[in-house]
């Protein structure tokens, strides 16, 4: 199917909230001419879906491939933040997805990274500039200023900070926020600096206390952070004020479904069809000024087909009129993606694994499945020949980050509901700065799991029953070069293996890629130290 062609059904017009037979002829890419008709094919034809935030690269796929397992099921266009190659390779690896992106039939909007480094507390690979923002922010490609993390900054205005606000505001796009637990009076004065959107709302009440304050939620459901039954019941209240994201969604996950997953269980819970529809397709497009079509006349043809809205099988696919996934199967052909990275050690020796013990009291993170915020605890540590030692029975494992931009001692950690009971696990996707992060029972099996990802200059790994598995990322050590279903299934293989050496969480290494993140609460590690993310400080692991 061209770009000029007719095609009829039962119209959802979601703006207007009705829905008819309707016949659309599209020409040069564009909706041409809508006409209401009695005969219409038993089929039903709405706006595009669209993912309102999320960082392409934690899918480990290049934007390309990310798009090619993205319109199968109905995503049109995504907000996407690239601050994770971002703190890697500075603007080169912006410009990287942004020219990778053009490659292929979808649409992508990416943001300018407002904090790379994310915090002074870590080692990142870039610093990107409030001049470099500046440039950025001038391109028609980047639509607005991505999450700004630093909230601290904001409300004691750090000058840096309001430079960067500042640039957005002449530039005249919005800003993404990002301030998890913010609220009161706090929320509001970071809210009035100009910061239009949260995605990081955990519970109700925090959303509603943003709400009341102008803001705008998104509601995020991805691979390891999950508010959707938190958030969902406030669409039908701010139906013209919320969205849906996957913020970070690994490629075994992406396979299995995107935004059409919220809409189905946002309908499977009785909340009408036109709300859901504008947090899915409507309100991103306004909010944000993208050149999506919504099923206006003279719009660029973006439009899916479904079967019935009750069961929201997605059958086509169209971006700017041309079919691009048809009945579950992607029409987009995979490219040849080059590589850029940043990675410069050498393999380490287990010596650098072993942990002099201090006391018999340690600071303990405590891991929560299906959450980016994290515990704090207090546990007895077990000793053996002065050395700090694991516990499987306790579940408290050695948690390790290996800077991967110069060598360097590693910075340790302890950390409960893992559940590894043999071996380790570690991954160069570790925000934001994307040091090696790995957990393990043993110093012989966090060795090993690290070594993989260094011989292989990126990727996740995993060691134990004898076993070894790698998958290579080598575009900065976050994204694969290979087709995304591939990709997919080394994936899944490798999850399934960590979970055999013991893990209970629901996906083990996507939690552990959120372990270094400092600017979510309540305890992480980054290649420093132990961090403090509520008081913004470092903190002792070993505290009697």
């Amino acid at each position: 199917m061209g770009s000029n062609f007719t095609i009829s059904g039962h119209v959802i017009d979601v703006v207007a909230k009705n829905i008819y037979k309707g016949r659309l002829v599209i020409e040069a890419g564009k909706i041409s001419k809508i006409e209401q008709v009695d005969d219409v094919e038993n089929q039903y034809i709405l706006p595009g879906l669209i993912d309102s935030h999320v960082h392409i690269e934690s899918s480990m796929l290049v934007p390309a491939e990310f798009a090619r397992l993205a319109v199968v099921h109905g995503t049109v266009a995504t907000v996407s933040d690239p601050h994770e190659i971002g703190n890697v390779m500075g603007v080169k690896g912006v410009e990287y997805m942004i020219d990778n992106g053009k490659q292929v039939d979808f649409k992508f909007f990416f943001g300018a990274p407002s904090c790379v480094p994310a915090t002074t507390f870590e080692t990142a690979g870039a610093t990107i500039t409030a001049n470099e923002i500046d440039q950025l922010l001038s391109r028609k490609e980047v639509k607005y200023l991505a999450e700004m993390m630093n909230w601290p900054g904001v409300l004691n205005q750090d000058p840096g900070v309001m430079e960067k606000l500042a640039i957005a505001g002449k530039h005249q796009k919005v800003i993404d926020g990002h301030a998890p637990g913010l609220k009161g009076e706090m929320a509001r004065d970071y809210i009035n600096a100009g910061i239009s959107t949260d995605h990081e709302c955990f519970t109700r009440e925090e959303a509603l206390d943003k709400l009341a304050h102008g803001m705008k939620i998104i509601i995020r459901e991805g691979s390891a952070a999950k508010n959707f039954e938190a958030l969902v019941d406030l669409l039908t209240d701010y139906e013209d004020r919320m969205m849906f994201c996957s913020d970070d969604k690994h490629p075994d996950n992406l396979v299995e479904g995107h935004i059409n997953q919220l809409v189905i269980r946002a309908l499977d819970k009785g909340i009408d069809l036109f709300t859901v529809l504008k947090a899915a397709c409507v309100n991103p497009v306004l909010h944000y000024g993208l050149g999506v079509g919504l099923l206006n006349l003279g719009d660029p043809a973006d439009f899916i087909v479904i079967d019935h809205p009750e069961a929201f099988n997605i059958t086509k696919t169209f971006i700017n009129g041309k079919l691009v996934a048809e009945n579950g199967k992607t029409l987009i052909d995979p490219l040849e993606n080059k590589v850029i990275n940043n990675f410069s050690i050498q393999p380490v020796g287990i010596e650098v694994f072993k942990l002099p013990a201090a006391d018999r009291m340690v600071n303990v993170i405590e891991a929560l499945n299906g959450q980016l915020i994290t515990n704090r605890l207090k546990m007895k540590c077990r000793h053996e020949n002065g050395l700090a030692m694991t516990s499987v029975t306790e579940d408290m494992l050695k948690l390790v980050v290996v800077n991967r931009y110069h060598t360097a001692p590693p910075a340790f950690a302890f950390i409960k509901n893992f559940g590894l009971k043999s071996g380790a696990i570690a991954s160069s996707v570790a925000h934001d700065s994307h040091n090696i992060i790995a957990v393990g029972v043993d110093d012989q099996s966090l060795c090993k799991a690290v070594n993989l990802i260094i011989e292989q200059r990126g990727g996740v790994s995993a060691v134990g029953q004898g076993r070894e598995m790698v998958v290579p990322l080598p575009v900065a050590g976050l994204m694969s070069t290979h087709d995304g279903y591939e990709v997919a299934r080394a994936y899944s293989a490798i999850d399934r293996f960590s979970k055999k050496l013991g893990s209970t969480l629901i996906s083990p290494f996507m939690t552990l890629s959120f372990m270094a993140l400092l600017v979510i609460p309540s305890c992480k590690l980054s290649d420093k130290g132990l961090f403090d993310g509520e008081k913004f400080e470092f903190i002792k692991l070993f505290e009697g």
